[in-house]
């Protein structure tokens, strides 16, 4: 077992030690294209400034009823208690 551990370790080691020599290589070399081209990195902030995602659309009110009146039909068969209940509804209605 303590091979496997050390062959694990010696494993992540090489591949991060790989990770980070790639990262640099890359910016190193759009370092130098920038400086010979005039070239622009794309930047990350591009993609991001886009209009952000609507807000998901509220649940309308017949479906929140639907969902009352299962959990009223399982504290009737006594699956929930009076508190669990009480809990689930303000859960629901926010």
């Amino acid at each position: 077992m303590p091979g496997l551990i050390r062959g694990v370790a010696r494993t992540a080691v090489v591949a991060g030690t790989a990770t980070a020599v790639s990262n640099r290589v890359s910016r190193r070399q759009q370092g130098r294209w920038a400086a010979q081209q005039g070239y622009e990195a794309p930047s990350r902030q591009s993609a991001y400034a886009a209009e952000p995602p609507a807000p998901p659309a509220a649940p309308d009110m017949t479906s929140k009823i639907e969902q009352l009146k299962q959990l009223g039909e399982l504290k009737n068969q006594g699956v929930l208690t009076e508190a669990e209940f009480e809990e689930q509804k303000r859960v629901l209605l926010g």
